[in-house]
C-alpha cells in the first residue's frame, strides 16, 4: 500500500497537472514511478543503495565503532538480485523523462559500474561522469588499501536526441570565468547541515552535501522544473530544489528519514524570483548585427574604431563593413586580416572612443539589445 506525505501547500501541486509536486511519496520507488504520468519530469537525482558488501563492521585504530552503511536498504543478496533492482528503477525513471529530460545518478566503486552498464542498455545517452573529490574523506582505518577519496556520479540523457538544459555560462561564471570541469571539490556533509537524532547520532548515514546538489541543480535545470529524488532520504534534494525555485518529488519509504526531511523542508523558503535566474546563453540572446549600429545612429559612418592599444584602426562604412589599409570586410574578418589570425571576435576586439576613454563595440550592441528586450517584454 503506497502512502503519501506532503511537504508543500496543496495549492503547489496544481501547478503540474496533477502530479505530487513538493511532495515525498511514501513507499517502493518502482511502484511509485511506475504509477506517476510518463513524460512528466525534467530531471531525476538518485542516491541509490551502493549495495557496500561489508562483511564485517569498521573500527578505527582506538576499536571505536566507524558509522558505516550497515542497513537493510543497502543489502541484497547477489549481484544479479542487485542489478535486477538497478534496471527497474532505472526503466521507470526513463519513462518519467520528458523527451529533453536528464537524469544524475552517484555511486561508488561499489556500484556504479554496473549501474553504468545498465543505463547504456536502456539506451540512455552518457553525458558526463563527474569526479566529487572529498575534502575530508574517511580515513582507511585498516592500511589494507588507498583512502578512498571520491565519488562517481554519471550524468546522462534519456536519448542521443534530447536537448537537455545545461547552463554552461552560468557554471562558467560560477568558476572564476573558467569553463567548469568534471572533478568537483566538496568537503562531506558535516557541521550543522548534518541531521542528527536525539542521541547526537547521524539520522542518515550518506547524507550528501547541499554544495553539490546546489551545482547540479544549477546547471542542468531551470526555476520552475520538476526534479524526482527515487531515494529521497533526508530531502537534501528537495532541501536545495526548494532554495532554487524548482520543484521536487521524493520517494522514500523509511520512516525515520522521512519526518528529518519533513521538518527540514518545512523550514525553507524559495528564494526571490530574479535571484534564481541564470545568465541568458550567448546563443539564445537577440542577435545584433553590427549594421544595425549604423542603422540606428549609435555610431557614424566614417568613425574609426582601433584594438585596446591602438596598434590597429579601421574606418567604418556605410554598409556596415570595415576598411584598414588593403583589408576589407566585416568586423571579425578585418580584425583577424590585421592581426595576421585566422579568426577574431570583432565585438571585443573593436573599441571606440568615447568621452576621453575607449570601450568596446561590444556594449553598444548590449545596449541596443537591452532596449529591444525592454520594448518586447
Amino acid at each position: 500500500m503506497l502512502r503519501t506525505a506532503r511537504t508543500a501547500e496543496p495549492a503547489a501541486a496544481e501547478k503540474a497537472q496533477g502530479l505530487p509536486i513538493d511532495t515525498i511519496l511514501v513507499g517502493d520507488c518502482i511502484d511509485h514511478m511506475n504509477a506517476l504520468p510518463a513524460g512528466s519530469v525534467d530531471l531525476i537525482f538518485a542516491d541509490p543503495p551502493y549495495n557496500l558488501q561489508l562483511d564485517q563492521g569498521l573500527t578505527r585504530p582506538d576499536q571505536s565503532k566507524v558509522d558505516a552503511v550497515d542497513d537493510d536498504w543497502d543489502k541484497f543478496d547477489s549481484f544479479a538480485h542487485y542489478d535486477k533492482f538497478s534496471r527497474a528503477w532505472l526503466k521507470a525513471a526513463r519513462r518519467l523523462l520528458k523527451p529533453d529530460g536528464a537524469l544524475w545518478v552517484i555511486g561508488s566503486y561499489h556500484n556504479i559500474f554496473r549501474v553504468g552498464t545498465a543505463l547504456q542498455d536502456l539506451d540512455f545517452w552518457m553525458l558526463n561522469d563527474i569526479v566529487w573529490r572529498k575534502a575530508n574523506p574517511m580515513p582507511n582505518f585498516r592500511g589494507t588499501r588507498f583512502t578512498n577519496a571520491h565519488e562517481t556520479l554519471i550524468w546522462a540523457a534519456k536519448s542521443q536526441k534530447s536537448r537537455v538544459t545545461f547552463n554552461y555560462e552560468a557554471m562558467k561564471l560560477a568558476n572564476d570565468d573558467t569553463q567548469m570541469r568534471s572533478d568537483w571539490l566538496f568537503p562531506l556533509c558535516t557541521g550543522n547541515e548534518r541531521l542528527k537524532n536525539e542521541d547526537d547520532e547521524k539520522v542518515h548515514p550518506t547524507q550528501k552535501p547541499e554544495a553539490l546538489l546546489f551545482r547540479i541543480l544549477n546547471a542542468t535545470t531551470k526555476p520552475g522544473d520538476i526534479v524526482l529524488d527515487p531515494f529521497f532520504g533526508t530531502g537534501t534534494t528537495g532541501a536545495v530544489a526548494r532554495k532554487l525555485g524548482r520543484h521536487f518529488i521524493g520517494i522514500e519509504r523509511e520512516d525515520t528519514y522521512i519526518t528529518a526531511a519533513l521538518k527540514r523542508i518545512a523550514t525553507i523558503r524559495p528564494g526571490v524570483f530574479e535571484a534564481l535566474q541564470s545568465v541568458t546563453p550567448k546563443r539564445k540572446e537577440t542577435r545584433i548585427p553590427f549594421g544595425s549600429l549604423l542603422e540606428q545612429g549609435v555610431i557614424a559612418p566614417g568613425a574609426t574604431l582601433f584594438d585596446t592599444k591602438r596598434r590597429y584602426s579601421a574606418m567604418v562604412r556605410a554598409d556596415g563593413s570595415l576598411i584598414a589599409g588593403k583589408h576589407q570586410g566585416s568586423i571579425h574578418k578585418v580584425g583577424a586580416l590585421v592581426q595576421g589570425a585566422e579568426a577574431c571576435n570583432g565585438w571585443t576586439f573593436w573599441h571606440h572612443e568615447i568621452d576621453g576613454t575607449i570601450a568596446p563595440i561590444d556594449d553598444l550592441r548590449s545596449n541596443i539589445r537591452a532596449k529591444l528586450d525592454l520594448l518586447s517584454a
